[in-house]
Parts: C-alpha cells; structure tokens; sequence
C-alpha cells in the first residue's frame, strides 16, 4: 500500500459528508485491493488520492461492520519497538463486494454524470 503524495491536482478538497458515506465503503474497500493495511494507512491513501480526509471514528466502524460480514479479515501485527497495529485483509467475500459495488458505482457516475453534462448542453442550447 502505497503512502506516497498526492495524485489528484490541487488542494485536498473537503468533499460533502453525504457524499462521503455514501462511497466510503467502495473507497475503503478499494484501499484494501492491494494488500492488508491498517487504520491510519487507509485514511492516508484515500487523502493522497483526493478523496479528502476520512476521521478514524469513522472508518474504524465500517472496518468492524466489513469484518463482521466477512469482507475483511483482521490480523494484530506487533510494531517494530513501538505499539502493534490492527491489520485489515480483503476477503474473497470482499473481492466479490468491491467488484460489484466498483461496477455499479461506475455506471451510476457514468449515468449521472451524462445527465448533469445533458442539463448543461441544454441551458447554452437554449436561444
């Protein structure tokens, strides 16, 4: 899991809160794609991709809701001289939850987007 800079352009912006829980599922699930990470890594791969910044008190209950489903697995890894840290593993059952809400998250954004560019085109249309 990469913890590199920031891809998006810009300053991280502060996305609407509805907004957020609606996609953070699918954004954390994603996070997990490439490999097992912990709380504060996921929170840091999501602001360094522009998705603004995600407060442990929040993802920390979607992660206990995932593990209770069996979309993720947890594992206590002990910390080199430091505490240890909570690690979370994407599932089989994960992979097939993120492959579908990826797919139908995709095509709603697609849909909506094509419908707000159409309202768009349709106010410059009008005389």
């Amino acid at each position: 899991m990469s913890l590199e800079g920031p891809k998006a352009a810009g300053p991280i912006p502060e996305w609407p809160s509805d907004w957020m829980r609606a996609v953070l599922g699918v954004f954390t699930l994603r996070a997990l794609e490439q490999g097992a990470s912990y709380g504060y890594a996921i929170i840091a791969e999501l602001e360094a991709n522009g998705l603004g910044t995600v407060k442990g008190g929040t993802l920390y209950p979607l992660l206990s809701r995932y593990e209770s489903v069996g979309f993720v697995s947890v594992e206590w890894r002990p910390g080199d001289g430091g505490p240890g840290r909570k690690y979370f593993s994407l599932t089989k059952r994960g992979q097939i939850e993120l492959d579908r809400t990826r797919s139908d998250w995709l095509r709603f954004a697609t849909i909506g987007s094509d419908f707000l560019n159409a309202a768009r085109t349709a106010e410059t249309d009008t005389p």
